[in-house]
């Protein structure tokens, strides 16, 4: 088969081009001719929050050659990426769809070439978790352009199906990440971040955003005792300084280790190899590629009930789940979670189960999904 992956790939960095590119790799495998189109532009920098969007020379990232050719800004690229898939002739056009800045580009690709081939989008994220009237908008148009959508989690599906109950959709869970590495000794990863050996270590990793968390997890790091440390790993696209002020007033920075930057995939074993387990404090959610990097590492997740990620973590066997914004809640899951011998026996359960979150199976299912879709 003859497969146009559309969405974003090498050079630009982060949890969706890692989740494309694992993709991509996979339907090479399955012996599928894959051609990548990917953004010339994806975001103006006036309206991207990070330091940069693209791999630096510390990422070791994986190089998918594509055709860069949508300017997200630009309808006249949107119409030149549809000339250019033409000529491909796919059998299939996968669309990567995760936020409705995306939507004109990727629904107008979309949109169009159902006309000569099948076309199928993996949707991470069906709605904002900030939501406005122009991306309520946007999302329509985008998901009133495509017929066939694989969501990565049955919230997100049903989500999908209410709003537009004549779309065929399924659902697959995310599957687990490979590429960053194998697990450490957690002395060693300890040693590397200059930990103490002697204490239990929380990790909130990834992003941060309002939606994230972090404030309701910093107050129940105050109500946990002093050998209770929290690592803090990832990029901030928010004003951190109203995080220092929490710590500080609740005098809990010694147990604060801060990260605030991009953690490049080379160091992602290092974090999760030094944690006992991993908090995901969300307020609101669909799926997480963080619980995907967690199963990788066998690390226990501890994630409030929100969204799909209920879908990913088997309350009290592979992690716990909590209602959202109650830190006292979380703090009484964190402790159960660290009693003795309960960590050795969540990452037994986590490693039972995780051949079924497998690539392999994914792309297996997606392609039997587009084989019986318009």
């Amino acid at each position: 088969m003859k497969i146009a992956f559309v969405s974003v790939f090498y050079p630009y960095r982060g949890g969706i081009a890692q989740f494309n590119a694992a993709l991509y790799q996979s339907l090479l495998a399955k012996g599928h001719e894959t051609k990548a189109f990917n953004f010339s532009l994806q975001y103006p920098n006036l309206l991207f929050p990070g330091k940069t969007q693209y791999v630096t020379n510390e990422d070791d990232a994986e190089k998918i050659p594509s055709i860069r050719s949508i300017n997200s800004i630009s309808p006249f690229s949107y119409a030149k990426t549809v000339h250019q898939i033409k000529q491909y002739e796919p059998d299939l056009v996968i669309i990567g769809y995760w936020m409705p800045f995306m939507a004109p580009s990727l629904g107008y690709i979309g949109k169009k070439m159902r006309r000569f081939s099948k076309v199928l989008a993996i949707v991470h994220n069906a709605t904002p978790h900030e939501q406005s009237k122009l991306d309520n908008l946007l999302s329509n148009y985008f998901f009133r352009s495509v017929q066939n959508f694989v969501a990565l989690s049955a919230n997100v599906a049903k989500e999908i199906q209410v709003k537009y109950p004549e779309k065929n959709v399924i659902a697959l869970p995310h599957p687990i990440y490979q590429h960053f590495g194998k697990r450490k000794t957690s002395v060693d990863a300890k040693n590397e971040l200059n930990l103490a050996l002697d204490k239990k270590y929380l990790l909130f990793f990834g992003l941060i955003r309002p939606y994230k968390g972090l404030m309701q997890l910093l107050e129940a790091m105050a109500l946990l005792p002093e050998h209770f440390h929290l690592i803090v790993a990832g990029e901030s696209y928010e004003d951190f300084s109203k995080y220092e002020q929490k710590i500080n007033a609740y005098q809990i920075e010694h147990r604060i280790h801060l990260h605030i930057r991009y953690i490049p995939d080379h160091e992602v074993s290092t974090f999760f190899s030094a944690s006992d387990c991993c908090v995901l404090p969300y307020t609101s959610a669909t799926q997480s590629g963080i619980i995907a990097i967690a199963r990788q590492f066998e690390v226990p997740v501890i994630s409030t009930n929100v969204g799909g990620l209920s879908e990913f973590i088997q309350d009290q066997k592979e992690g716990f789940l909590v209602s959202p914004n109650s830190p006292s809640e979380l703090a009484k899951a964190i402790e159960a979670s660290l009693k003795n011998g309960q960590i050795e026996k969540m990452r037994a359960a986590i490693r039972e189960r995780n051949h079924t979150f497998s690539w392999q199976f994914f792309t297996e299912e997606i392609l039997k999904f587009a084989k019986h879709s318009v």
